[in-house]
């Protein structure tokens, strides 16, 4: 066991705690916190004892590499509408039945996350699960948790499942003599276990504790509670408006948005439209009672009575809608504010109301700073959804074209790319040359992402887009810290504490609590500086007890890669907390007995299938 270094340790204990609590308050992105960690290091070398080339080691790293190269892999395969065509066969499946939707949602989810990278499955499945709710007269609350579970859960079938499972296997390379990684399907048979146990508890406990937190098939405007915020006014023949363009009444008056102008039984999407302002027109507005108010005071408008609801955007023939999205938490929107972000001069998008956690913004829309997880209530055009979706920027959580899934021509609504063979194939060899051992992970999945762009599968740019990048520096950043944790001494110190639980318990209990304390850090800080964190203490904890060192490895990959009882501890849940209408404490009370009933389970599977 390695000497410590009390300074060393000191100074190392230290960062850890300033990270841990970047990464809780989110002061700044993770991403950026782990940059700073990089710089650090290297201004504290006396004292944690990595240079300048250990600092940034964690961008060759690997895990890293491959983890960049899955992306890029995933994003070949979903866009062959492979994942597109099973939504429309789960609608077909479930024939508005409460329960089928719920064993469809959870039973293909988890398969698939075992394969491409659960992060883009839970967006393409996010908004047909909860056309798949809407269609069992169900609240989509009681979908979407699920779905993110199960895709937590996909994630232990194989190597490639998540990036925790790509870098334990790093780790394993430097720490564990003999070993040289973890095999692609190494594990698969305790995921398969884990995986079970998990829908089997979502479809019986989980399904009763999970709540119904957004009414069935309930009206935006409704759910956001934007009464008092959206109205009707209509043009007065004297009023200054005639004669002027939608436009100009738009911005003449800056405190409202003017969303839509109303002639006889048409509609026309405001605030870029160049229509002319007649008498009789109907306006539809959006802003504060006071500055609507105002507004209709200095245009010289009258009230018009009746509500604005969906159907006000829905039911005439215009291009605008409303819709629901979700910031991701790679969005280059995170961080800005609304009128920073360009929606209404670029997109024609008007954001009308911000959902975060709890709380729900409506008031100072335009200069609130947008969140990771925030849910947005917009009003917005084909042209700008059909861009968020390709793009990512925006996980637009209810597309209107797929309202009609279960009555869906599948080759008209999700039609297959011609390169489907290509790209199914190509992924296929990865995983295959990666499990026969005939090429490293790393090499294979380079040799995917190359054979993809060449084959015209994935376009370059596209590759690029479907990294989340802030993972990429949030790995790179972090694995230096646990090098320092390890060369200071600081593993074997905490380890140390770990073996002296190991006069009252068994090495398994060990490895129990071990399990436990990785599972409750990765729910508050990421799966990944968990991993980092904690694995190098797991290694040397089973060292020190004489124990199967790699069981040791394998218990903190399972608990980091299987985090539920927060939103913030995986980046799915955060996708599933706005549109599903979640409170914090609700991951809690479902996420909270799966969690510890897979501490179980897991624990005892290691114990049985590598030993302690």
């Amino acid at each position: 066991m390695l000497a410590a270094d009390p300074s060393g340790v000191v100074v190392v204990f230290g960062l850890i705690l300033v990270v841990l609590a970047a990464f809780v308050t989110e002061v700044v992105p993770n991403d950026v916190t782990a940059m700073g960690v990089v710089a650090a290091l290297v201004v504290l070398e006396p004292w944690t004892g990595v240079g300048p080339r250990a600092a940034i080691s964690g961008f060759a790293n690997p895990a890293t590499v491959t983890v960049m190269a899955m992306y890029m892999l995933s994003a070949g395969v979903q866009k062959t509408g492979l994942v597109e065509r099973l939504g429309l066969r789960l609608a077909a499946f479930t024939g508005g039945r409460e329960f089928r939707a719920l064993v469809a949602t959870v039973c293909t989810t988890g398969p698939i996350a075992g394969f491409v990278n659960n992060t883009p499955v839970v967006a393409v499945f996010v908004p047909m699960v909860t056309d798949l709710a809407e269609s069992a007269n169900l609240s989509p609350s009681k979908l979407l948790l699920p779905l993110s579970y199960a895709a937590i859960l996909g994630g232990t079938l194989t190597l490639i499942g998540t990036s925790t499972n790509i870098l334990a296997s790093d780790f394993a390379r430097l720490l564990i003599d003999g070993r040289d990684g973890i095999g692609m399907f190494e594990f698969t048979g305790l995921g398969v276990v884990l995986l079970v146990v998990g829908i089997a508890y979502l479809l019986t406990v989980g399904r009763r504790l999970t709540p119904a937190r957004v009414p069935v098939d309930a009206d935006p405007v409704v759910e956001f509670d934007l009464k008092d915020y959206l109205t009707f006014l209509y043009v007065r023949p004297d009023s200054a408006a005639v004669g002027q363009s939608v436009e100009a009444v738009d911005e003449a008056y800056p405190a409202v948005r003017l969303l839509q102008a109303r002639r006889g039984g048409a509609a026309y999407a405001g605030a870029h439209s160049d229509r002319i302002v007649e008498a009789g027109d109907v306006l539809v507005v959006h802003g504060p009672r006071d500055d609507v108010d105002r507004f209709r005071e200095a245009a010289g408008l009258g009230r018009q009575p009746g509500d604005v609801t969906e159907d006000t955007f829905e039911a005439a023939a215009t291009d605008g809608l409303l819709a629901k999205a979700v910031v991701p938490e790679h969005s280059p929107y995170a961080g800005e504010s609304v009128t920073e972000t360009g929606f209404r001069e670029f997109h024609e998008t008007s954001v009308l109301a911000v959902r975060r956690g709890g709380d729900l913004i409506r008031t100072g829309v335009t200069e609130e700073t947008l969140r990771a997880g925030d849910l947005l209530l917009v009003r917005t055009t084909p042209a700008a959804v059909q861009y968020f979706a390709d793009t990512g920027d925006l996980l637009v959580a209810d597309e209107r074209a797929l309202d009609r899934l279960a009555d869906a021509d599948p080759e008209d609504v999700a039609p297959l790319s011609p390169k489907t063979p290509l790209a199914v194939g190509i992924f296929g060899g990865v995983v295959g040359l990666a499990a026969v051992g005939a090429l490293p992970v790393v090499i294979a999945a380079l040799a995917g992402v190359v054979a993809m762009v060449a084959t015209g599968c994935l376009t370059s740019a596209d590759a690029y887009d479907a990294v989340s990048w802030n993972v990429i520096f949030l790995l790179a950043g972090v694995i230096p810290l646990g090098i320092a944790l390890e060369s200071t001494g600081g593993a074997a110190l905490v380890s140390s504490f770990l073996v002296a639980t190991g006069e009252v318990l068994p090495p398994v209990g060990v490895m129990f609590l071990l399990y436990a304390i990785a599972g409750v850090l990765a729910s508050v800080i990421t799966p990944v500086a968990t991993a980092v964190l904690l694995i190098p203490v797991g290694v040397t904890t089973a060292a020190g007890l004489g124990a199967n060192e790699f069981a040791f490895l394998l218990a903190v990959m399972f608990a980091s890669a299987t985090s539920f009882m927060t939103p913030v501890g995986y980046q799915t849940n955060l996708m599933v907390y706005g549109p599903g209408g979640y409170e914090f404490t609700d991951f809690l009370r479902v996420g909270g007995p799966l969690q510890l009933l897979l501490a179980v389970v897991a624990t005892a599977g290691i114990a049985v299938g590598w030993g302690v």
